[in-house]
């Protein structure tokens, strides 16, 4: 029993050699070069991409943030001394012996008045009189080894010097790390709806420019013409100026994003929204999905509007 041809597969595969072969420009007469079409086409293809690159700067930028935080945070440990004023010193002292015993733990380090004072300046001021308050010491421990038992210390430091509390920065990483890895999927559905936002504004261009060729259709069925050769005429110079545009907007968008401020201290959050290394290259590939989407949604539209034209 003879397997039946698959006539879509065969439809697609002639479109495919019509793109890559070409006809000697015949086939191009039939949509127009220039217009409103073109316009629609080329502008919509160079504003997706430039929103593309800002897109897949965000979601890449927010990945090596929510990276850099779980990993900075998760890397050391504070405690925090308080005991009376004519005690603090002997208490302090005696933290530090315990924590240098300690399993997994770096060198513990006391942090001065001059740091504890850049640390509550943003909700005291600049000039906060550290010495004049009942602020507690502070130490400042790296964790070196996997056998650090978080709990483990903390019960220990509530057993031999009350009034101690261990911060391991889980409750400050947890919701900085959550909110960076949201802004990154945000990134990534903001890509999928420019491709389908794309895909929509191709369509409709190219149904607007098959509507104005009726007339030329019908001739070129009463010759002979198949209907893959007219679509294939349509297809090759949408998928062009998908192409075209999207390169045009991508290039825009990369040099945009080359004038955002660098990753620095001083910078703030989110001034390292960029690309880094090998990821200047990955925008590259927005032209190319350009145009497979402008090739999928005109050969949609041009076989679906020739199917319903007799």
């Amino acid at each position: 029993m003879k397997k039946r041809p698959d006539f879509k597969a065969l439809k697609l595969k002639a479109l495919g050699q019509g793109l890559l072969r070409g006809d000697g420009g015949a086939g191009d007469r039939i949509v127009p070069p220039t217009g409103f079409t073109a316009q629609l086409t080329l502008f919509s293809a160079a504003a997706m991409a430039f929103l593309a690159v800002f897109a897949l700067a965000l979601a890449l930028a927010t990945g090596r943030l929510a990276d850099r935080w779980s990993s900075e945070l998760a890397q050391s440990v504070t405690v925090r001394v308080s005991a009376d004023a004519a005690d603090q010193e002997t208490r302090t002292q005696s933290v530090i012996q315990l924590l240098q015993t300690t399993p997994g733990l770096g060198q513990p380090r006391l942090l001065p008045d001059d740091e504890v004072a850049t640390l509550l300046a943003p909700w005291f001021g600049p000039d906060i009189p550290v010495d004049a308050l009942p602020v507690p010491d502070l130490i400042e421990l790296p964790i070196t080894g996997r056998d650090f038992d978080a709990q483990g210390l903390r019960l220990r430091l509530e057993a031999e010097a009350p009034g101690t509390v261990l911060d391991d920065h889980t409750e400050w990483r947890r919701p900085l790390v959550s909110a960076a890895q949201r802004l990154r999927v945000m990134g990534i559905f903001s890509l999928v709806l420019i491709g389908a936002a794309s895909a929509a504004m191709i369509t409709l261009a190219a149904k607007a420019a098959l509507a104005a060729n009726l007339q030329v259709i019908r001739v070129l069925r009463l010759i002979g013409a198949r209907d893959i050769t007219i679509a294939t005429a349509f297809v090759r110079r949408f998928t062009h100026r998908a192409a075209i545009g999207a390169a045009g907007g991508t290039l825009a968008g990369m040099a945009a994003v080359a004038a955002l401020p660098g990753a620095n201290a001083s910078g703030g959050f989110l001034t390292g929204l960029g690309f880094q290394g090998w990821g200047w290259l990955i925008p590259l590939l927005i032209p190319v999905v350009a145009a497979a989407v402008g090739f999928f949604a005109t050969r949609w539209a041009a076989l679906k509007m020739l199917e319903s034209v007799r």
